[in-house]
């Protein structure tokens, strides 16, 4: 278990890693899935969908070839398993990154501004992709994602409800998370989320993503609230992240217990897929801390 995940080697440019694909891709998701009323002009709409849809299977399948050697390596023994998920915590890519005792300690109320900007405008929705990737699953993981997105839903009240929490910082820190202000990493890693939770042959993927960001977000998050608190936010302002910093290790804890454990006992081919679909969301995740540095600590 001392392997040190480092992905990105060297490669020809990507037709997917820009920002006039990622945004794209981005304005046909948030586009495909808001409640709309038939078309008159479904044909069109169907033949611009097929197109997206080759396109977006295209940079997904891009993005796990980048993965497929180290996801390989996990074990396929439910136990060990679990294990070899929890270890990525330590060892996954971006986990450690100096950006996040920077935003702690140093950066001003602009640069977290900034920060959390790119944040909000590539949040692609925990619960929608928690209930996406739920569908037809096998009970013992269906009824932990059903828990965890209770939770999400703030157990039925409205002031416990996550987006609402994202949604008031929002107004708070006066940002506007629009596609054309965030940078493609960003919009790639929602655009990743997306693609894994909505196309059911990537559904072991889709656990694997959303399992891996319970399993690594509280330390971060406690350090993004670290630096609001710093800057002069309240409590109240700050609790969306208080809370993930401290509700997403039980979170993490449960899902690796109820969810990944049955899944790979039953069926150890899925240990390969939820490897693969965590590599792949932590991959996303680096190459944005990668980013995000570049242009805070240019500017600083």
């Amino acid at each position: 278990m001392a392997t040190q995940y480092i992905f990105d080697p060297p490669r020809e440019r990507s037709q997917f890693l820009t920002d006039s694909f990622q945004r794209g891709l981005a304005h046909w998701n948030r586009e495909r899935l808001t409640p709309q009323f038939p078309a008159g002009d479904w044909q069109h709409g169907l033949e611009r969908d097929t197109r997206m849809k080759r396109l977006e299977r295209a940079f997904l399948e891009e993005l796990r070839a980048s993965v497929q050697d180290d996801a390989a390596a996990a074990p396929t023994g439910a136990d060990a398993f679990v294990a070899w998920f929890e270890h990525l915590k330590d060892v996954g890519p971006g986990q450690g990154d100096p950006l996040f005792p920077w935003l702690s300690d140093h950066a001003d109320r602009d640069e977290l501004r900034w920060f959390f900007e790119q944040e909000a405008a590539g949040e692609a929705g925990f619960d929608d992709l928690v209930a996406y990737t739920q569908v037809k699953l096998p009970v013992p993981a269906k009824l932990e994602l059903a828990r965890n997105y209770w939770d999400e839903m703030g157990r039925g009240h409205r002031v416990g409800m996550h987006g609402p929490m994202l949604d008031a910082l929002i107004e708070t820190l006066e940002v506007d998370p629009v596609i054309e202000n965030t940078v493609w990493q960003s919009l790639a890693l929602a655009n990743a989320m997306t693609a894994m939770a909505t196309n059911r042959d990537y559904a072991w993927h889709s656990v694997g993503a959303l399992g891996v960001i319970e399993l690594t977000a509280p330390g971060r998050s406690a350090m993004v609230a670290s630096g609001l608190r710093r800057i002069g936010l309240t409590d109240r302002e700050r609790r969306y992240f208080d809370l993930h910093a401290t509700l997403d290790m039980k979170h993490s804890e449960a899902w690796n217990r109820e969810a990944l454990r049955p899944l790979v006992e039953e069926d150890s081919r899925r240990a390969t897929a939820i490897a693969e679909g965590a590599l792949m969301r932590l991959l996303c995740g680096k190459r944005c801390f990668d980013a995000y540095r570049a242009r805070l600590w240019r500017k600083s």
